[in-house]
């Protein structure tokens, strides 16, 4: 009986540290200036000991060098094919020994291959346009798929031509055609903004989504680029959620091979005349999970449904952040929800909510989880032409800040040539932020009045409290926060920011 009860308390302790170590949350690291007017797509390397990290948006692909910690360093800039773009589908990968990164260029109507130097820079060699016989026409997706000889390139487009076609990568990152299949009312490939691999009994499964057809598909690959079909799932009414079928990824646990799929509604969508079939039905959003069966077909296993406590609204990226212990955690980024979500797949394929993070601006495409040194990152791209920004967070065990405020802490010392005008404005701007940004709880400043002597020329200090760290987020890439920046900027001394977390309570008085 003893053993029993010393082997029960064991198992306890062991569920509840799982339990721990399931709850994650998110904590901003960095954030970087880009070239290109937005970021739509992320992506990340390792080459020679060393992280890269690619920030492709319109005209530009920004490059940077990652440290475990995710501060970001800048190394290039480079400019795409007729200034065109936006940055598409980049993935990065080894060919025949060499480093290549291969971009989609959206309303280039092309594919562009830059071969990765050793300090993480990139040098074009190659360009692929679309042609007759292709569908690279507004292409979005790109899937590198490593057979036992060769590797091949898919690309998947959207709107005039859908289609799936296949390349083969020659070793000097040029792309020879080898099929192209063109969309029709059975398959999924009208809009390929998903795509993902599976290898399954030494056979290769190819499963694309069909963001304009509101549904996914199978493909089985051959050893020579080939591929047919094997089978569709479409969008419903009740228990499915594909319209919009956007992000495609998978994971294998267990033994069990899944595909998650999200969708970006098209009830989101404002332009008229992007969507093609507008006769659809909303019940809601979620996101799908796939277990594949033996020969690569696809059976729907379990949604995950939107609630009031999770953030799924216009899934545009899903990101596998870690496999171990026969689970996996799922990064999911949201273009309406404008947020990160954290969920946890088991080896059953039940996807559970953990954690998110409101991260203050759209993600679009640009999301990319990436390791160093057991250290989980997480590189997202701003999608809002007024910010151009790409930031880092780390996943980390979650911090219970149930009954806490945060604080801000803000002191400036302005430049001596600053006129009290200019300062003026400054303090009116920054006491209108609570107008605009309804996630500040509290904001208060005022004017140096130490005798100290110890203030170091600081004269103007600004607190301001947030009731979470998603309401810091969403002030730090505020247009109004934005704006503040740039009028103080140029009369600017010196600044001091400090945050740090209160109880509930000690903040009573300042309400």
């Amino acid at each position: 009986m003893k053993f029993f009860i010393n082997f029960f308390f064991i198992a306890l302790l062991f569920q509840t540290l799982h339990a721990q170590e399931d709850s994650l949350m998110l904590e901003r690291q960095d954030f970087k200036k880009i070239t290109a007017k937005n970021t739509v797509t992320v992506t990340s390397y390792k080459k020679g000991g060393k992280d890269f990290v690619y920030v492709g948006g319109f005209g530009n692909i920004d490059v940077f060098e990652l440290n475990k910690n995710g501060q970001l360093t800048a190394v290039s800039n480079h400019e795409l094919y007729k200034q065109k773009g936006p940055a598409r589908g980049m993935v990065a990968d080894n060919i025949g020994g060499t480093d290549f990164l291969f971009v989609a260029n959206k309303y280039g109507d092309a594919v562009e291959t830059f071969k990765i130097l050793d300090n993480g820079s990139i040098e074009r060699v190659a360009i692929t346009e679309d042609t007759e016989e292709t569908f690279i026409g507004v292409a979005i997706t790109l899937q590198v798929v490593h057979m036992k000889k060769s590797s091949y390139l898919f690309v998947g487009g959207l709107e005039e031509t859908p289609g799936l076609s296949c390349f083969k990568i020659q070793n000097d990152g040029k792309l020879t055609h080898v099929q192209s299949m063109k969309d029709d009312d059975k398959i999924h490939t009208d809009g390929i903004i998903g795509m993902f691999t599976h290898q399954i009994s030494g056979k290769t499964y190819l499963y694309t989504g069909g963001f304009q057809d509101n549904g996914i598909s199978s493909f089985r690959v051959y050893e020579n680029g080939t591929f047919k079909n094997i089978n569709n799932i479409s969008d419903n009414e009740t228990d499915r959620y594909l319209t919009g079928t956007y992000p495609v990824t998978g994971v294998e646990l267990g033994g069990n091979h899944y595909v998650i799929a999200g969708h970006r509604h098209h009830k989101y969508y404002k332009r008229k005349g992007f969507i093609k079939n507008t006769d659809f039905v909303y019940h809601g959003d979620g996101v799908t999970v796939f277990k594949i069966d033996k020969k690569g077909a696809l059976v729907p296993h379990y949604v995950l449904k939107d609630t009031d406590g999770t953030k799924l609204q216009g899934q545009t990226r899903i990101e596998v952040v870690s496999v171990h212990n026969e689970e996996a955690i799922l990064a999911i980024g949201t273009r309406d929800d404008e947020s990160i979500q954290l969920c946890q797949l088991d080896k059953e394929g039940i996807l559970k909510p953990i954690n998110y993070l409101e991260t203050g601006f759209s993600i679009y495409y640009g999301l990319r989880a990436h390791e160093i040194e057991n250290e989980q990152l997480l590189i997202a791209g701003s999608f809002r032409f007024d910010l151009g920004k790409v930031v880092t967070y780390k996943v980390k065990p979650n911090v219970k800040r149930e009954n806490k405020k945060l604080k801000h802490i803000v002191s400036i010392k302005f430049k001596e040539e600053a006129t009290q005008e200019q300062i003026d404005v400054v303090l009116k701007t920054f006491e209108d932020l609570k107008t605009h940004i309804p996630e500040i709880a509290h904001l208060e400043w005022g004017l140096n009045d130490s005798t100290e002597g110890m203030s170091k020329g600081f004269t103007h200090c600004f607190t301001l409290i947030f009731n979470d760290e998603s309401a810091r987020e969403i002030y730090l890439f505020h247009k109004a926060h934005l704006d503040l920046v740039k009028i103080v900027g140029p009369i600017i001394g010196d600044i001091f920011v400090i945050d740090y977390w209160i109880d509930r309570q000690e903040n009573e008085l300042e309400k």
